[in-house]
Protein backbone atom coordinates (compact mmCIF):
# COMPACT_ATOMS: atom_id res chain seq x y z
CA UNK A 1 0.00 0.00 0.00
CA UNK A 2 1.54 3.32 -1.01
CA UNK A 3 1.68 6.53 0.90
CA UNK A 4 -0.49 8.22 -1.71
CA UNK A 5 -3.62 6.28 -0.90
CA UNK A 6 -3.90 7.69 2.62
CA UNK A 7 -2.29 4.83 4.51
CA UNK A 8 0.56 5.65 6.90
CA UNK A 9 4.05 5.42 5.43
CA UNK A 10 6.25 2.47 6.32
CA UNK A 11 8.30 2.90 9.47
CA UNK A 12 11.72 4.34 8.82
CA UNK A 13 14.24 4.58 11.62
CA UNK A 14 15.58 8.06 11.96
CA UNK A 15 19.31 8.54 12.38
CA UNK A 16 20.69 8.99 15.83
CA UNK A 17 22.41 12.08 17.17
CA UNK A 18 21.72 15.63 16.26
CA UNK A 19 20.70 14.68 12.68
CA UNK A 20 17.60 13.07 14.21
CA UNK A 21 16.47 16.33 15.81
CA UNK A 22 13.66 18.26 14.18
CA UNK A 23 12.62 15.65 11.52
CA UNK A 24 8.91 15.53 10.67
CA UNK A 25 9.41 13.06 7.79
CA UNK A 26 12.28 11.34 6.09
CA UNK A 27 12.63 14.06 3.49
CA UNK A 28 13.14 16.94 5.98
CA UNK A 29 16.69 17.79 6.93
CA UNK A 30 18.09 19.98 9.63
CA UNK A 31 19.25 23.30 8.27
CA UNK A 32 22.94 23.27 9.09
CA UNK A 33 23.66 26.63 7.46
CA UNK A 34 26.17 28.44 9.69
CA UNK A 35 24.46 30.99 11.88
CA UNK A 36 25.93 34.44 11.43
CA UNK A 37 27.68 35.41 14.63
CA UNK A 38 26.16 38.47 16.24
CA UNK A 39 28.55 41.33 16.95
CA UNK A 40 28.40 41.90 20.73
CA UNK A 41 29.73 45.44 20.26
CA UNK A 42 27.03 46.55 17.84
CA UNK A 43 24.73 49.08 19.46
CA UNK A 44 21.32 47.49 20.15
CA UNK A 45 18.31 48.54 18.15
CA UNK A 46 15.09 48.72 20.16
CA UNK A 47 11.82 48.70 18.29
CA UNK A 48 9.21 51.22 19.34
CA UNK A 49 6.47 48.94 20.59
CA UNK A 50 4.31 51.79 21.89
CA UNK A 51 1.17 53.05 20.24
CA UNK A 52 1.86 55.72 17.56
CA UNK A 53 1.08 59.27 18.63
CA UNK A 54 -1.62 59.79 15.99
CA UNK A 55 -3.52 56.73 17.24
CA UNK A 56 -3.76 57.97 20.84
CA UNK A 57 -6.84 59.60 22.30
CA UNK A 58 -6.58 63.06 23.84
CA UNK A 59 -6.45 61.61 27.34
CA UNK A 60 -3.73 59.15 26.37
CA UNK A 61 -1.67 61.93 24.77
CA UNK A 62 -1.87 63.99 27.96
CA UNK A 63 -0.89 60.96 30.03
CA UNK A 64 2.08 60.19 27.76
CA UNK A 65 3.35 63.77 27.96
CA UNK A 66 2.96 63.88 31.75
CA UNK A 67 4.61 60.48 32.17
CA UNK A 68 7.53 61.56 29.97
CA UNK A 69 8.00 64.74 32.02
CA UNK A 70 7.91 62.69 35.23
CA UNK A 71 10.57 60.31 33.92
CA UNK A 72 12.78 63.19 32.80
CA UNK A 73 12.50 64.74 36.27
CA UNK A 74 13.25 61.37 37.87
CA UNK A 75 16.31 61.02 35.59
CA UNK A 76 17.61 64.49 36.49
CA UNK A 77 17.01 63.77 40.19
CA UNK A 78 18.84 60.44 39.94
CA UNK A 79 21.68 62.14 38.08
CA UNK A 80 21.94 64.84 40.75
CA UNK A 81 22.06 62.28 43.56
CA UNK A 82 24.55 60.29 41.47
CA UNK A 83 26.87 63.33 41.36
CA UNK A 84 26.38 63.79 45.11
CA UNK A 85 27.18 60.12 45.75
CA UNK A 86 30.46 60.52 43.83
CA UNK A 87 31.26 63.51 46.05
CA UNK A 88 30.41 61.43 49.14
CA UNK A 89 32.63 58.61 47.81
CA UNK A 90 35.50 61.06 47.39
CA UNK A 91 34.94 62.40 50.92
CA UNK A 92 34.86 58.87 52.32
CA UNK A 93 38.19 57.93 50.73
CA UNK A 94 39.74 61.21 51.84
CA UNK A 95 38.70 60.50 55.44
CA UNK A 96 39.95 56.91 55.22
CA UNK A 97 43.16 57.50 53.31
CA UNK A 98 43.88 61.22 53.26
CA UNK A 99 46.37 61.16 56.13
CA UNK A 100 48.11 58.10 54.70
CA UNK A 101 48.35 59.79 51.30
CA UNK A 102 49.84 62.89 52.92
CA UNK A 103 52.42 60.85 54.81
CA UNK A 104 53.41 58.95 51.65
CA UNK A 105 53.92 62.20 49.77
CA UNK A 106 56.20 63.46 52.56
CA UNK A 107 58.69 60.61 52.02
CA UNK A 108 61.16 62.18 49.59
CA UNK A 109 63.39 59.10 49.44
CA UNK A 110 60.59 57.06 47.86
CA UNK A 111 59.83 59.78 45.32
CA UNK A 112 63.38 59.67 43.95
CA UNK A 113 62.51 56.39 42.16
CA UNK A 114 60.32 57.25 39.11
CA UNK A 115 58.53 53.87 39.08
CA UNK A 116 57.86 54.23 42.79
CA UNK A 117 56.58 57.75 42.11
CA UNK A 118 54.08 56.44 39.55
CA UNK A 119 52.76 53.83 41.99
CA UNK A 120 52.49 56.46 44.74
CA UNK A 121 50.47 58.60 42.34
CA UNK A 122 48.16 55.65 41.58
CA UNK A 123 47.66 54.65 45.22
CA UNK A 124 47.26 58.20 46.50
CA UNK A 125 44.65 59.01 43.85
CA UNK A 126 42.76 55.79 44.62
CA UNK A 127 42.89 56.67 48.33
CA UNK A 128 41.45 60.16 47.88
CA UNK A 129 39.30 59.19 44.85
CA UNK A 130 40.27 62.34 43.01
CA UNK A 131 43.10 63.11 40.62
CA UNK A 132 42.23 66.77 41.15
CA UNK A 133 43.10 66.45 44.85
CA UNK A 134 46.28 64.43 44.34
CA UNK A 135 47.45 66.73 41.53
CA UNK A 136 46.73 69.76 43.67
CA UNK A 137 48.79 68.19 46.48
CA UNK A 138 51.70 67.69 44.08
CA UNK A 139 51.36 71.30 42.89
CA UNK A 140 51.40 72.49 46.51
CA UNK A 141 54.49 70.41 47.26
CA UNK A 142 56.31 71.85 44.26
CA UNK A 143 55.24 75.38 45.19
CA UNK A 144 56.53 74.83 48.74
CA UNK A 145 59.90 73.50 47.52
CA UNK A 146 59.22 70.13 49.17
CA UNK A 147 59.37 68.37 45.83
CA UNK A 148 61.15 69.36 42.63
CA UNK A 149 59.45 69.26 39.25
CA UNK A 150 61.40 66.27 37.89
CA UNK A 151 60.38 63.98 40.74
CA UNK A 152 56.79 65.24 40.60
CA UNK A 153 56.26 64.22 36.95
CA UNK A 154 55.95 60.43 37.63
CA UNK A 155 53.46 61.11 40.44
CA UNK A 156 51.25 63.10 38.08
CA UNK A 157 51.44 60.20 35.59
CA UNK A 158 50.28 57.83 38.32
CA UNK A 159 47.45 60.18 39.29
CA UNK A 160 46.20 59.89 35.70
CA UNK A 161 45.86 56.12 36.18
CA UNK A 162 44.29 56.27 39.64
CA UNK A 163 41.46 58.57 38.59
CA UNK A 164 39.98 55.92 36.27
CA UNK A 165 39.05 53.63 39.18
CA UNK A 166 35.78 55.53 39.72
CA UNK A 167 34.18 54.87 36.33
CA UNK A 168 35.40 51.25 36.44
CA UNK A 169 33.60 50.91 39.76
CA UNK A 170 30.50 52.57 38.28
CA UNK A 171 30.37 50.05 35.41
CA UNK A 172 29.78 47.22 37.92
CA UNK A 173 26.34 48.76 38.54
CA UNK A 174 25.23 47.13 35.25
CA UNK A 175 26.52 43.66 36.13
CA UNK A 176 23.04 42.08 36.10
CA UNK A 177 22.70 42.44 32.30
CA UNK A 178 25.55 40.70 30.50
CA UNK A 179 25.29 42.70 27.25
CA UNK A 180 25.08 46.07 29.02
CA UNK A 181 27.86 45.03 31.38
CA UNK A 182 30.14 44.03 28.52
CA UNK A 183 29.79 47.45 26.91
CA UNK A 184 29.89 49.43 30.18
CA UNK A 185 33.00 47.66 31.48
CA UNK A 186 34.79 48.15 28.16
CA UNK A 187 33.71 51.81 28.08
CA UNK A 188 35.20 52.30 31.55
CA UNK A 189 38.42 50.32 31.05
CA UNK A 190 39.28 52.03 27.75
CA UNK A 191 40.29 54.90 30.06
CA UNK A 192 42.45 52.55 32.15
CA UNK A 193 44.14 51.04 29.11
CA UNK A 194 45.02 54.41 27.61
CA UNK A 195 46.47 55.69 30.89
CA UNK A 196 48.54 52.54 31.51
CA UNK A 197 49.87 52.44 27.95
CA UNK A 198 50.75 56.14 28.06
CA UNK A 199 52.74 55.66 31.28
CA UNK A 200 54.48 52.50 30.02
CA UNK A 201 55.69 54.32 26.89
CA UNK A 202 56.25 57.87 28.16
CA UNK A 203 57.80 57.22 31.59
CA UNK A 204 60.98 55.60 30.18
CA UNK A 205 61.10 58.33 27.53
CA UNK A 206 60.88 61.03 30.21
CA UNK A 207 63.54 59.35 32.39
CA UNK A 208 65.88 59.05 29.40
CA UNK A 209 65.35 62.46 27.81
CA UNK A 210 63.44 64.67 30.27
CA UNK A 211 61.38 66.02 27.37
CA UNK A 212 58.35 66.97 29.50
CA UNK A 213 60.56 68.81 31.97
CA UNK A 214 62.44 70.67 29.24
CA UNK A 215 59.37 71.51 27.16
CA UNK A 216 57.32 72.77 30.12
CA UNK A 217 60.31 74.75 31.40
CA UNK A 218 60.65 76.58 28.10
CA UNK A 219 56.93 77.36 27.99
CA UNK A 220 56.82 78.69 31.55
CA UNK A 221 60.02 80.66 30.95
CA UNK A 222 58.35 82.56 28.11
CA UNK A 223 55.32 83.59 30.23
CA UNK A 224 54.66 86.78 32.18
CA UNK A 225 53.32 85.14 35.31
CA UNK A 226 50.68 86.52 37.64
CA UNK A 227 48.62 84.88 40.33
CA UNK A 228 44.87 84.59 40.81
CA UNK A 229 43.83 83.63 44.33
CA UNK A 230 40.31 82.53 43.41
CA UNK A 231 41.44 80.47 40.44
CA UNK A 232 40.30 77.04 41.59
CA UNK A 233 36.59 77.10 40.86
CA UNK A 234 34.32 74.08 40.41
CA UNK A 235 31.04 74.61 38.58
CA UNK A 236 29.55 71.24 39.49
CA UNK A 237 30.24 71.61 43.20
CA UNK A 238 28.35 74.90 43.13
CA UNK A 239 25.30 72.80 42.26
CA UNK A 240 25.87 69.81 44.56
CA UNK A 241 27.45 71.57 47.55
CA UNK A 242 24.18 72.93 49.04
CA UNK A 243 23.14 69.30 49.63
CA UNK A 244 26.47 67.56 50.28
CA UNK A 245 27.62 70.11 52.87
CA UNK A 246 24.61 69.16 55.01
CA UNK A 247 25.91 65.59 55.20
CA UNK A 248 29.70 65.89 55.38
CA UNK A 249 32.46 68.39 54.62
CA UNK A 250 36.12 67.44 54.31
CA UNK A 251 38.88 70.01 54.47
CA UNK A 252 41.12 68.99 51.53
CA UNK A 253 43.59 71.74 52.46
CA UNK A 254 44.47 69.77 55.59
CA UNK A 255 45.74 66.93 53.37
CA UNK A 256 48.13 69.47 51.87
CA UNK A 257 49.16 70.47 55.40
CA UNK A 258 50.09 66.85 56.19
CA UNK A 259 52.54 67.20 53.32
CA UNK A 260 53.85 70.72 53.86
CA UNK A 261 54.34 70.75 57.65
CA UNK A 262 54.94 68.39 60.55
CA UNK A 263 52.00 69.48 62.67
CA UNK A 264 49.49 66.88 63.75
CA UNK A 265 46.07 67.85 62.42
CA UNK A 266 43.44 66.01 64.45
CA UNK A 267 40.72 65.55 61.85
CA UNK A 268 40.06 66.12 58.17
CA UNK A 269 36.41 66.92 58.88
CA UNK A 270 35.75 70.57 58.27
CA UNK A 271 34.93 72.45 61.48
CA UNK A 272 34.95 76.12 60.51
CA UNK A 273 33.01 77.06 57.37
CA UNK A 274 33.57 80.82 57.52
CA UNK A 275 36.67 82.51 58.81
CA UNK A 276 38.48 85.82 58.72
CA UNK A 277 42.17 86.66 58.91
CA UNK A 278 43.03 89.64 61.12
CA UNK A 279 46.29 91.52 60.80
CA UNK A 280 47.66 93.26 63.90
CA UNK A 281 50.86 94.31 65.60
CA UNK A 282 52.27 92.35 68.52
CA UNK A 283 54.11 93.83 71.50
CA UNK A 284 57.41 93.90 69.59
CA UNK A 285 55.91 95.80 66.68
CA UNK A 286 55.88 92.86 64.26
CA UNK A 287 52.86 92.24 62.03
CA UNK A 288 51.08 88.98 62.81
CA UNK A 289 48.09 87.33 61.19
CA UNK A 290 45.42 85.63 63.27
CA UNK A 291 42.65 83.51 61.79
CA UNK A 292 39.34 83.54 63.66
CA UNK A 293 36.26 81.42 62.96
CA UNK A 294 33.08 83.35 62.24
CA UNK A 295 30.77 80.41 61.61
CA UNK A 296 31.03 76.71 62.45
CA UNK A 297 29.94 74.02 59.98
CA UNK A 298 26.59 72.27 60.42
CA UNK A 299 27.11 68.89 58.73
CA UNK A 300 25.95 65.65 60.38
CA UNK A 301 29.41 64.70 61.69
CA UNK A 302 30.07 68.11 63.25
CA UNK A 303 29.06 67.36 66.85
CA UNK A 304 29.97 63.69 66.98
CA UNK A 305 32.98 62.02 68.54
CA UNK A 306 33.57 59.81 65.52
CA UNK A 307 37.10 59.44 64.23
CA UNK A 308 37.95 60.10 60.58
CA UNK A 309 38.10 56.35 59.95
CA UNK A 310 34.65 55.77 61.46
CA UNK A 311 33.09 58.71 59.61
CA UNK A 312 34.81 57.60 56.39
CA UNK A 313 33.51 54.04 56.76
CA UNK A 314 29.94 55.27 57.25
CA UNK A 315 30.20 57.57 54.25
CA UNK A 316 31.74 54.80 52.13
CA UNK A 317 28.75 52.51 52.77
CA UNK A 318 26.26 55.35 52.21
CA UNK A 319 27.96 56.50 49.00
CA UNK A 320 28.16 52.98 47.53
CA UNK A 321 24.49 52.31 48.32
CA UNK A 322 23.47 55.63 46.77
CA UNK A 323 25.73 54.99 43.80
CA UNK A 324 24.17 51.59 43.09
CA UNK A 325 20.60 52.85 43.56
CA UNK A 326 21.21 55.86 41.30
CA UNK A 327 22.85 53.74 38.62
CA UNK A 328 19.95 51.30 38.73
CA UNK A 329 17.49 54.18 38.42
CA UNK A 330 19.46 55.94 35.66
CA UNK A 331 19.77 52.77 33.56
CA UNK A 332 16.10 51.85 33.97
CA UNK A 333 14.88 55.37 33.17
CA UNK A 334 17.23 55.65 30.19
CA UNK A 335 15.98 52.34 28.82
CA UNK A 336 12.43 53.58 29.29
CA UNK A 337 13.00 57.00 27.74
CA UNK A 338 15.40 56.09 24.95
CA UNK A 339 13.26 53.71 22.96
CA UNK A 340 12.55 53.52 19.29
CA UNK A 341 12.86 56.77 17.38
CA UNK A 342 14.17 58.78 20.36
CA UNK A 343 17.08 56.40 20.89
CA UNK A 344 17.78 56.33 17.15
CA UNK A 345 17.96 60.13 17.02
CA UNK A 346 20.25 60.40 20.06
CA UNK A 347 22.47 57.54 18.89
CA UNK A 348 22.70 59.06 15.43
CA UNK A 349 23.68 62.43 16.88
CA UNK A 350 26.21 61.16 19.44
CA UNK A 351 27.79 58.61 17.10
CA UNK A 352 27.54 60.73 13.96
CA UNK A 353 30.41 60.47 11.50
CA UNK A 354 31.30 63.19 9.02
CA UNK A 355 30.79 61.99 5.43
CA UNK A 356 33.62 60.69 3.27
CA UNK A 357 37.23 61.39 4.18
CA UNK A 358 36.10 64.01 6.68
CA UNK A 359 34.97 61.16 8.99
CA UNK A 360 38.59 60.96 10.20
CA UNK A 361 38.11 64.30 11.99
CA UNK A 362 34.91 63.30 13.82
CA UNK A 363 36.88 61.88 16.74
CA UNK A 364 38.77 65.14 17.20
CA UNK A 365 35.45 66.97 17.64
CA UNK A 366 34.58 64.37 20.30
CA UNK A 367 37.92 65.08 22.02
CA UNK A 368 37.08 68.79 22.11
CA UNK A 369 33.61 68.04 23.52
CA UNK A 370 35.09 65.79 26.22
CA UNK A 371 37.62 68.48 27.08
CA UNK A 372 35.00 71.23 27.34
CA UNK A 373 32.55 69.21 29.46
CA UNK A 374 35.31 68.08 31.83
CA UNK A 375 36.48 71.68 32.27
CA UNK A 376 32.89 72.59 33.19
CA UNK A 377 32.54 69.88 35.85
CA UNK A 378 36.25 70.04 36.85
CA UNK A 379 36.45 66.26 37.18
CA UNK A 380 37.33 63.57 34.66
CA UNK A 381 35.96 60.94 37.09
CA UNK A 382 32.51 62.51 37.10
CA UNK A 383 32.44 62.99 33.32
CA UNK A 384 33.56 59.45 32.42
CA UNK A 385 31.39 57.95 35.19
CA UNK A 386 28.37 59.70 33.67
CA UNK A 387 29.23 58.42 30.18
CA UNK A 388 29.77 54.81 31.32
CA UNK A 389 26.05 53.92 31.85
CA UNK A 390 25.27 55.48 28.45
CA UNK A 391 27.80 53.14 26.85
CA UNK A 392 26.21 50.25 28.73
CA UNK A 393 22.67 50.90 27.49
CA UNK A 394 23.95 51.32 23.95
CA UNK A 395 23.56 55.06 23.39
CA UNK A 396 27.30 55.73 22.99
CA UNK A 397 29.56 53.36 21.08
CA UNK A 398 32.97 52.33 22.40
CA UNK A 399 34.66 53.95 19.40
CA UNK A 400 33.07 57.26 20.39
CA UNK A 401 33.68 56.80 24.12
CA UNK A 402 37.42 56.57 23.46
CA UNK A 403 37.92 60.12 22.08
CA UNK A 404 35.53 61.52 24.70
CA UNK A 405 37.75 59.92 27.35
CA UNK A 406 40.88 61.39 25.77
CA UNK A 407 39.26 64.83 25.84
CA UNK A 408 38.38 64.29 29.49
CA UNK A 409 42.04 63.57 30.23
CA UNK A 410 42.95 66.95 28.74
CA UNK A 411 40.14 68.76 30.56
CA UNK A 412 41.13 67.45 33.98
CA UNK A 413 44.58 69.07 33.68
CA UNK A 414 42.95 72.49 34.08
CA UNK A 415 42.46 71.72 37.79
CA UNK A 416 46.23 71.58 38.32
CA UNK A 417 46.73 74.71 36.23
CA UNK A 418 44.12 76.61 38.25
CA UNK A 419 45.64 75.35 41.51
CA UNK A 420 49.03 76.55 40.29
CA UNK A 421 47.65 79.99 39.44
CA UNK A 422 46.44 80.26 43.03
CA UNK A 423 50.01 79.88 44.35
CA UNK A 424 51.13 82.56 46.82
CA UNK A 425 53.59 84.96 45.12
CA UNK A 426 54.46 87.07 48.14
CA UNK A 427 58.04 85.74 47.95
CA UNK A 428 58.27 86.22 44.17
CA UNK A 429 57.03 84.23 41.18
CA UNK A 430 59.53 81.36 41.42
CA UNK A 431 57.11 79.16 43.35
CA UNK A 432 54.35 79.99 40.86
CA UNK A 433 56.71 79.15 38.01
CA UNK A 434 57.53 75.72 39.45
CA UNK A 435 53.94 74.80 40.28
CA UNK A 436 52.74 75.92 36.86
CA UNK A 437 55.51 73.90 35.22
CA UNK A 438 54.33 70.63 36.78
CA UNK A 439 50.72 71.43 35.81
CA UNK A 440 51.85 71.97 32.20
CA UNK A 441 53.78 68.68 32.36
CA UNK A 442 50.46 66.99 33.19
CA UNK A 443 48.84 68.62 30.16
CA UNK A 444 51.61 67.65 27.73
CA UNK A 445 51.78 64.12 29.12
CA UNK A 446 48.14 63.61 28.10
CA UNK A 447 48.65 65.33 24.76
CA UNK A 448 51.66 63.08 24.07
CA UNK A 449 49.61 59.98 24.87
CA UNK A 450 46.87 61.11 22.49
CA UNK A 451 49.41 61.70 19.71
CA UNK A 452 50.68 58.16 20.24
CA UNK A 453 47.42 56.24 20.52
CA UNK A 454 44.81 58.12 18.50
CA UNK A 455 45.77 59.76 15.15
CA UNK A 456 46.71 56.43 13.49
CA UNK A 457 43.71 54.02 13.68
CA UNK A 458 45.91 50.91 13.95
CA UNK A 459 47.56 52.44 17.06
CA UNK A 460 44.29 52.65 18.99
CA UNK A 461 45.24 49.67 21.13
CA UNK A 462 43.14 50.78 24.15
CA UNK A 463 39.94 50.01 22.21
CA UNK A 464 40.88 46.40 21.40
CA UNK A 465 42.25 45.88 24.92
CA UNK A 466 39.03 47.22 26.43
CA UNK A 467 36.98 44.91 24.19
CA UNK A 468 39.06 41.96 25.39
CA UNK A 469 38.37 42.93 29.00
CA UNK A 470 34.68 43.47 28.23
CA UNK A 471 34.38 40.02 26.63
CA UNK A 472 36.23 38.43 29.54
CA UNK A 473 34.08 40.03 32.20
CA UNK A 474 30.92 39.17 30.25
CA UNK A 475 31.94 35.52 30.40
CA UNK A 476 33.27 35.62 33.97
CA UNK A 477 31.49 38.43 35.78
CA UNK A 478 33.57 38.03 38.93
CA UNK A 479 36.54 39.12 36.79
CA UNK A 480 35.43 42.78 37.14
CA UNK A 481 35.95 42.70 40.90
CA UNK A 482 39.25 40.89 40.54
CA UNK A 483 40.38 43.41 37.91
CA UNK A 484 39.66 46.33 40.25
CA UNK A 485 41.56 44.74 43.13
CA UNK A 486 44.51 43.66 41.00
CA UNK A 487 44.99 46.77 38.84
CA UNK A 488 44.40 49.46 41.45
CA UNK A 489 45.64 47.84 44.66
CA UNK A 490 47.68 44.62 44.44
CA UNK A 491 49.71 45.47 41.33
CA UNK A 492 50.65 49.04 42.41
CA UNK A 493 51.43 47.84 45.94
CA UNK A 494 53.58 44.98 44.61
CA UNK A 495 55.57 47.24 42.28
CA UNK A 496 55.84 49.80 45.08
CA UNK A 497 57.18 47.14 47.46
CA UNK A 498 59.73 45.87 44.94
CA UNK A 499 60.78 49.48 44.21
CA UNK A 500 61.71 49.92 47.87
CA UNK A 501 64.47 47.33 47.40
CA UNK A 502 66.13 49.51 44.78
CA UNK A 503 66.11 50.07 41.04
CA UNK A 504 68.38 47.05 40.47
CA UNK A 505 65.94 44.65 42.12
CA UNK A 506 63.03 46.23 40.27
CA UNK A 507 64.83 45.82 36.95
CA UNK A 508 65.80 42.24 37.79
CA UNK A 509 62.19 41.30 38.47
CA UNK A 510 60.45 43.57 35.99
CA UNK A 511 62.52 43.11 32.82
CA UNK A 512 62.03 39.30 32.57
CA UNK A 513 58.29 39.70 33.19
CA UNK A 514 58.01 42.45 30.56
CA UNK A 515 59.99 40.34 28.05
CA UNK A 516 57.72 37.35 28.73
CA UNK A 517 54.61 39.49 28.17
CA UNK A 518 56.04 40.83 24.90
CA UNK A 519 56.78 37.29 23.66
CA UNK A 520 53.27 36.15 24.62
CA UNK A 521 51.79 39.15 22.83
CA UNK A 522 53.77 38.43 19.64
CA UNK A 523 52.74 34.77 19.71
CA UNK A 524 49.06 35.70 20.18
CA UNK A 525 49.20 38.08 17.21
CA UNK A 526 50.84 35.41 15.04
CA UNK A 527 48.28 32.82 16.20
CA UNK A 528 45.53 35.11 14.99
CA UNK A 529 47.11 36.56 11.84
CA UNK A 530 49.79 34.14 10.59
CA UNK A 531 49.55 30.80 12.45
CA UNK A 532 51.61 29.02 9.75
CA UNK A 533 54.67 31.00 10.84
CA UNK A 534 54.58 29.22 14.21
CA UNK A 535 55.50 25.63 15.07
CA UNK A 536 52.43 23.39 15.26
CA UNK A 537 52.67 23.23 19.04
CA UNK A 538 52.57 27.03 19.39
CA UNK A 539 49.60 27.55 17.08
CA UNK A 540 47.39 27.35 20.18
CA UNK A 541 47.87 27.21 23.94
CA UNK A 542 46.45 23.73 24.50
CA UNK A 543 49.87 22.35 25.43
CA UNK A 544 49.74 24.42 28.63
CA UNK A 545 47.88 23.33 31.78
CA UNK A 546 44.34 24.71 31.88
CA UNK A 547 45.12 26.97 34.84
CA UNK A 548 47.77 28.79 32.75
CA UNK A 549 45.60 29.41 29.67
CA UNK A 550 42.07 29.82 30.97
CA UNK A 551 40.05 31.35 33.80
CA UNK A 552 37.72 28.33 33.77
CA UNK A 553 39.29 26.66 36.86
CA UNK A 554 38.83 29.88 38.86
CA UNK A 555 35.32 30.17 37.48
CA UNK A 556 34.45 26.68 38.69
CA UNK A 557 35.87 27.51 42.10
CA UNK A 558 33.88 30.74 42.37
CA UNK A 559 30.74 29.00 41.07
CA UNK A 560 30.99 26.48 43.90
CA UNK A 561 31.58 29.26 46.42
CA UNK A 562 28.73 31.40 45.06
CA UNK A 563 26.40 28.73 43.74
CA UNK A 564 23.29 30.74 44.53
CA UNK A 565 24.55 33.91 42.80
CA UNK A 566 23.29 33.97 39.22
CA UNK A 567 25.43 36.92 38.17
CA UNK A 568 28.60 34.93 38.96
CA UNK A 569 27.66 32.36 36.33
CA UNK A 570 27.97 32.52 32.58
CA UNK A 571 24.74 33.58 30.91
CA UNK A 572 25.00 31.50 27.75
CA UNK A 573 27.71 29.05 26.68
CA UNK A 574 25.82 27.09 24.00
CA UNK A 575 27.15 26.88 20.48
CA UNK A 576 25.39 28.25 17.42
CA UNK A 577 24.42 24.71 16.28
CA UNK A 578 22.95 23.93 19.69
CA UNK A 579 20.94 27.16 19.59
CA UNK A 580 19.62 26.21 16.13
CA UNK A 581 18.61 22.78 17.36
CA UNK A 582 16.83 24.29 20.35
CA UNK A 583 14.94 26.58 17.98
CA UNK A 584 13.91 23.62 15.84
CA UNK A 585 12.60 21.74 18.85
Amino acid sequence: MSANDGSPPPYTEKPKGIDNVGFDNKDEKLDMTPVEKEDPWALPELKDTGTPWNELSDGQKVFRVVWTIVRVLLFLSSLYVFFCSLDFLSSAFKLLGGKAAGEVFRNNELLSNPVCGVMIGVLATVLVQSSSTSTSIVVSMVAADILDVKRAIPIVMGANIGTSVTNTLVSIGQITNVSDFRRAFAGATVHDMFNWLAVIVLLPLEVASGYLFELSGRIVGSMHLKTYEDANKDLLKAITKPFTKLIVEVDSKKINKFVTDDKNHDTLLKICCKSETLTKLNSTGHVIKEKICLKNCTHLFMNTDLSDAAAGSIMLVVSLVLLCLCLFGIVKILNSLLKGNIRKIIKKFVNYEFPGKASYFTGYIAILIGTGLTILVQSSSIFTSTMTPLVGVGVIGLDRMYPLTLGSNIGTTTTGILAALATDTSDGVEHLSNSLQIAICHLFFNLSGILLFYPLPFMRFPISMAKFLGNTTAKYRWFAIMYLILMFFIFPLSVFGISLAGIEVLAGVGIPIICLLIVIGIIKVLQKKKPKFLPRKLQNWKFLPECLRSLAPLDRLFSKMCGCCKMCKNEDTSTDVEKQIDTKL
